[in-house]
């Protein structure tokens, strides 16, 4: 879905397709240059990071062996309940792996603090975080991120994954949404 077709729910447009692909593939080689002769695992974080996960896996010029987690800290609600759980876990064994963990966000980083404390927990060789966005002043829990897309405001955000009651996760750029749409 393009952005014409959501216009009057955006604010503005903050990245197209085309700055999106071009910044992941810039993540991807840096990512494969800090991996280089090591096996590499890269655990993309449902739902919403899918779309990133597929376009960095298709931008590396090396064999890339992918997972998935489903965590959920919202509960039935838009705010964060401050309890993790683990919808779906790896399927992967990460002891002695190198892990990537690849999300979409970071907004207040409660998940992804706990997120990276449990795969530690599991014995790994190491795990580091590349996320598309982040929000340095949503942030409540300080979280170690090795690769950023880029930084945004705390604005709610959509397009390329991100969603609003499963709407717009198929836009191919990342917008603001308009307030009349969730107010």
């Amino acid at each position: 879905m393009d952005s014409a077709h959501v216009e009057s729910d955006l604010v503005n447009v903050l990245f197209t397709e085309a700055q999106i692909l071009e910044r992941i593939g810039e993540l991807a080689e840096e990512i494969e240059r800090d991996y280089a002769g090591k096996e590499l695992l890269i655990v993309g974080i449902l739902r919403g990071a899918v779309m990133v996960m597929a376009d960095m896996a298709r931008a590396f010029t090396r064999h890339v062996e992918m997972d998935w987690m489903a965590v959920s800290s919202y509960g039935s609600g838009t705010k964060s309940s401050g309890v993790v759980r683990i919808l779906k876990d790896l399927d992967t064994d990460i002891s002695g792996r190198h892990v990537v963990v690849v999300d979409e966000i970071i907004d207040t980083g409660l998940t992804l603090s706990w997120l990276t404390s449990n795969l530690s927990s599991r014995s790994p060789a190491s795990v580091e975080i590349c996320t598309l966005l982040r929000k340095p002043e949503a942030l409540q829990m300080p979280v170690d991120v090795k690769y950023v897309g880029w930084d945004i405001p705390n604005e709610f955000v959509v397009g390329y994954g991100l969603d609003y009651r499963e709407r717009y996760r198929n836009l191919r750029d990342i917008g603001t949404l308009a307030p009349h749409v969730y107010s």
